[in-house]
């Protein structure tokens, strides 16, 4: 099973830096320029990565206005019809090729969530790195093994995803000879609530699965993203927007740069941070230990003179024996003449 995989020359997994995608979605309202410079600030802020949707509304869905198609389950979108919100918010595979080109010129991995066969033949044509598979389409198990057998990593939401379904969605890569998966912790709700979130299953979903997982976070803020590293996301997702006053489907919880650029350098502090598992002390914490406590004679005591709870305490700083032993030295004598603030030492006991 794997835990690592490299996207162009990026190693992804385990023990890496988290890998972090910036996603477009609709918020270039249909403007190229705008979805350029979105590619330029997504590598200003500091993004491993792009990520686009190839599809058009009539490759994801039909235009149909009857009950079944109408978006009515209290999301951002409701009122609407999926081929309407879709014509909204797609992205011209005209542009898709020049995009691309844009985003490595600006050292950004470029690649794409596709939604038909038809999408996954052009951007086989672009030669994309790694392909996405996007929450709604995780139970399409087919069109999973369709891009599973072009060989490159498949990194997949789990948003409305029930065990079975990830399970399903994991095998049927394995059955293409694919093992580079990443799984991506995900809860399909715009914006995303707190309480929803349930961190705690990124640790879970690499024990059960054993495939490098990750978070595609839609909530607001970077609170989630940047715990998402702390718990072992090893890819954070997150939409990000040049300005959420321009609107647009997925303006409402997109990042603006500024935000993007704080969430990555919090991820990477955090990253610093966690570290490894270690009870050794750098040398400014072994220097510090001086200012903590130990024994001490804390009055005058003459040669001979007996050892009491009030000529020997437990005191700041460090240079005295440590405390564990004041019952070794209490009631016995001095062997010398000690001054008040001397430090404890066994060659002062007879």
């Amino acid at each position: 099973m794997n835990k690592h995989f490299k996207i162009n020359n990026v190693k992804i997994g385990e023990g890496q830096k988290s890998f972090i995608i910036a996603e477009m979605s609709a918020n270039h309202n249909h403007d190229y320029e705008k979805a350029v410079e979105i590619i330029k600030k997504a590598a200003w802020a500091g993004a491993d990565a792009i990520k686009i949707q190839t599809y058009t509304p009539d490759t994801i869905t039909i235009d149909c206005d009857n009950e079944y198609f109408q978006i009515k389950q209290g999301t951002i979108w409701d009122g609407t019809t999926l081929h309407k919100l879709y014509q909204e918010a797609y992205t011209p595979w005209n542009w898709q090729p020049k995009l691309k080109k844009v985003a490595e010129e600006e050292g950004l991995v470029f690649f794409s969530s596709p939604f038909d066969y038809t999408a996954v033949d052009f951007l086989e044509e672009m030669d994309v790195p790694a392909y996405k598979i996007a929450s709604f389409e995780l139970n399409d198990i087919p069109f999973i093994e369709y891009i599973a057998a072009k060989g490159k990593p498949v990194i997949m939401s789990t948003g409305i995803a029930r065990m079975g379904d990830i399970q399903d969605a994991v095998d049927a890569c394995r059955r293409m000879g694919n093992e580079n998966i990443a799984l991506l912790k995900c809860t399909s709700a715009y914006p995303s609530p707190l309480e929803d979130i349930n961190l705690k299953t990124i640790p879970n979903m690499k024990e059960i699965f054993n495939v490098v997982v990750g978070l595609s976070d839609h909530t607001m803020g970077n609170a989630v993203s940047v715990g998402g590293a702390a718990v072992g996301a090893s890819i954070i997702e997150k939409h990000m927007t040049l300005r959420r006053s321009d609107g647009g489907a997925d303006s409402k919880f997109s990042m603006e740069p500024e935000e993007f650029k704080e969430m990555v350098d919090n991820i990477r502090m955090v990253e610093k941070a966690l570290g490894k598992v270690t009870y050794d002390l750098t040398e400014k914490q072994r220097n510090s230990r001086e200012h903590s406590r130990s024994l001490f004679v804390v009055e005058n005591v003459k040669q001979g003179e007996i050892f009491t709870e009030k000529n020997v305490r437990s005191i700041r700083p460090g240079f005295g024996l440590e405390t564990k032993y004041i019952t070794d030295i209490l009631g016995k004598r001095a062997s010398v003449n000690i001054e008040k603030g001397t430090p404890m030492s066994w060659n002062l006991i007879k």
